[in-house]
C-alpha cells in the first residue's frame, strides 16, 4: 500500500471527483458511510456520542457521521461545533443542512470555554475538529478545547482520519504540541507517514485504514518513497520451487554465530534458515557449540573455528551464496578481526546483525567496509552506536534512507512497523508481528530468514521484505497460540514454515 503525502491525498480526490465522476459531497458522504460501518460494529446504540467538529471538510465528515448514526437509532448523541470563523466549507454546510433538516441532533456552537460540555464517563468522543491538511500547531480556542478534551477521563476517543493537531509527513510537532490523543483513528484510504513514528502512537492510538474509492487510476500512478507493505504486496515477490530442483538448487548460506553463554542466538538463527527454504546452511560455530548446533539443528553442515569459546576466523568463502554474521558472537577483539577478514574476503550477499554491527561502532570508518548490496539489521539502539542520534524519527528515517544510499545497501531499522530503506530510496514500513516479539532472540531469528532468502537467489531488498513480513506474521501466528506474554522467539520460528505457507495459498488465489 502506499502512503502518499496530504497533498497526493487531495489530488486523488480531485481525480476521483473529475474521473469517476462523483461529487465531492457523495465522496464524503461515502467516507462517513465507512466510518458509520467501523463504529456501529464497536459501540451499539447505548453509548453515549460526543462529536466535535471543525469548521472543514474534517468537521463535514463529522457532520454526515451523525446523521448516520441518528438515522440508526444512535439518538444518545451531541454535537459541538467548534465555532472559530463564521463560514464553513462548502460540504461541510451542505451536510450541517442536512442534518438539520433530517435529524433531531441538538447542535452547540462552541465560541469560548464556557461551551466546553462535560464529558460523561463512558461517552464515546469523536474528533472531526481538523484533518490531514493542518501546517501549523493548535492554538487559541481550538488548542484550549483538544487540551480540554484529552484532560477528560473515562472517554473513548475516536479521530475521523488524522488526530486534531497531528501533522501528516514530517514531525515537527511529533511528540510534542497540543494534539488529540485518540484511542482509534480511521483514516482513509491511505495511513499517513506520522502513524510510523514511535513518538506518535499516543495521538494516533490503534489506527485503521478504511477504503474509499478513491480513483484506482490515481492510486496506480501516483509516486511515493513510502510503503505499507501488506500481503499483497509481499506474495508476489515470491520465487516458485520447481519439480526438479534439488537442494543446490536453493543456496548454501553460511551463517556465523554463537559464542560462550551465546549459543541459543545461533540456534535460533540457523532454524530459521532452514525454515526458510535454504537448500544447505553451514553454521560456523565455537568447539563448544559443536554438540549444541548438532543437537538442536541437525539440518545444518558445521563449520568449526579454531577457538573454543568465539569466532575469530571463517572459512573458505567460496561455496557461499549468501552469509550472515553477528547473533551472539560476541565483541572481543578477536572477533572484530575475524569479521574485517569475513567483510574483505566476499562479494556475495551478507546480513550484519547483532554484535558484528556493535563490532562495526567502533571502527573508524566502518562504512568503507560493508560490501554493496549488504543487508543491516540494528535495533534503535544498534542503529545509534552506528550512525549517530536524531531528535525525531522523521530525522532519523530521513538519515536512515540516506545512508542506504550510500552504502548501497538496505537497512532494516527493527520495531514495531519495521522500517525498511533501500540504496534507491524506497522506505517500506511492515504491517505485521506484536509487543509478544520484544524479547531476547526475535532479531537472531529475523537474520536467519533473510539469510536463506538471500541464499536462493533473492535480492537484498526482496529478502528484506519478505523475511520482516514473514518474521512478523510469524509472530502473530504464535500469539494467536501461546499469546503475546507467553511467546517466546522460538514460536516464531516454530511459525515460519506456516507463515511462507500462508503467502504461497495467497499466490496460487491470485495466480487462479
Amino acid at each position: 500500500m502506499k502512503i502518499p503525502t496530504a497533498s497526493q491525498i487531495r489530488e486523488a480526490d480531485s481525480y476521483t471527483i473529475k474521473h469517476e465522476p462523483v461529487r465531492s459531497i457523495d465522496l464524503m458522504e461515502r467516507a462517513a458511510s465507512r466510518l458509520f460501518e467501523w463504529i456501529s460494529g464497536h459501540y451499539s446504540a447505548e453509548n453515549t456520542f460526543m462529536i466535535f467538529a471543525g469548521p472543514g471538510n474534517n468537521g463535514g465528515d463529522g457532520w454526515a457521521l451523525a446523521r448516520l448514526l441518528w438515522k440508526a437509532d444512535y439518538h444518545s448523541l451531541e454535537f459541538f461545533l467548534l465555532k472559530i470563523t463564521d463560514k464553513l466549507s462548502p460540504d461541510s454546510e451542505e451536510n450541517r443542512r442536512r442534518l438539520q433538516e433530517e435529524t433531531g441532533i441538538r447542535v452547540v456552537e462552541v465560541v469560548s470555554r464556557k461551551q466546553f460540555p462535560e464529558i460523561a464517563t463512558g461517552a464515546v468522543v469523536v474528533d472531526a475538529l481538523f484533518g490531514s491538511g493542518l501546517s501549523r500547531p493548535l492554538e487559541g480556542l481550538a488548542g484550549e478545547l483538544v487540551e480540554y478534551l484529552n484532560a477528560q477521563q473515562g472517554k473513548s476517543m475516536i479521530a475521523i482520519d488524522i488526530p486534531s493537531g497531528l501533522f501528516s509527513e514530517n514531525d515537527d510537532n511529533s511528540g510534542k504540541g497540543i494534539i488529540i490523543h485518540a484511542d482509534h483513528t480511521l483514516t482513509f484510504q491511505f495511513p499517513k507517514l506520522a502513524f510510523f513514528y514511535h513518538e506518535n502512537v499516543t495521538f494516533t492510538g490503534n489506527w485503521e485504514v478504511l477504503p474509499i474509492g478513491l480513483h484506482p487510476g490515481y492510486v496506480a500512478k501516483v509516486s511515493t518513497p513510502y510503503h505499507y507493505l501488506l500481503t499483497e504486496d509481499v506474495w508476489p515477490r515470491l520465487h516458485s520451487r520447481n519439480k526438479f530442483s534439488h537442494k543446490g538448487t536453493y543456496g548454501h548460506a553460511l551463517l556465523i554465530a554463537g559464542s560462550y553463554g551465546m549459543m541459543g542466538a545461533a540456534v535460533l538463527a540457523a532454524r530459521a534458515v532452514i525454515r526458510s527454504g535454504v537448500g544447505l546452511l553451514t553454521s560456523h560455530v565455537p568447539r563448544l557449540g559443536v554438540d549444541i548446533i548438532q543437537t538442536a539443528v541437525p539440518e545444518s553442515l558445521l563449520s568449526v573455528d579454531e577457538s573454543d569459546i568465539l569466532f575469530t576466523e571463517h572459512p573458505d568463502t567460496g561455496k557461499f551464496t549468501a552469509f550472515a554474521i553477528g547473533p551472539g558472537i560476541n565483541r572481543k577483539n578477536n572477533s572484530k578481526k575475524g569479521l574485517l577478514a569475513l567483510l574483505d574476503s566476499i562479494t556475495k550477499p551478507v546480513v550484519i546483525d547483532a554484535d558484528a554491527l556493535n563490532l562495526l561502532s567502533g571502527i573508524e570508518n566502518w562504512m568503507e567496509l560493508i560490501p554493496a548490496n549488504s543487508v543491516l539489521t540494528p535495533h534503535p539502539k544498534e542503529f545509534e552506536r552506528l550512525f549517530g542520534t536524531f531528535p525525531v524519527s522523521y530525522e532519523r528515517m530521513e538519515a536512515q534512507i540516506g545512508f542506504s544510499k550510500k552504502l548501497k545497501s538496505v537497512i532494516v531499522l527493527k520495531g514495531a512497523n519495521t522500517c525498511i530503506t533501500t540504496p534507491e530510496g524506497q522506505v517500506y514500513f511492515n504491517s505485521t508481528g506484536n509487543p509478544g516479539m520484544a524479547k531476547g532472540g526475535s532479531g537472531d531469528v529475523l537474520t536467519g530468514i533473510i539469510l536463506g532468502l538471500l541464499a536462493q537467489g533473492y535480492s537484498c531488498e526482496d529478502a528484506a521484505v519478505i523475511g520482516v513480513f514473514v518474521h512478523g506474521l510469524a509472530g502473530d501466528l504464535a500469539a494467536d497460540k501461546n499469546g503475546q506474554t507467553g511467546m517466546i522467539p522460538s514460536d516464531i520460528t516454530d511459525n515460519i514454515g506456516r507463515a511462507f505457507y500462508v503467502l504461497e495459498l495467497e499466490k496460487k488465489k491470485s495466480i487462479k
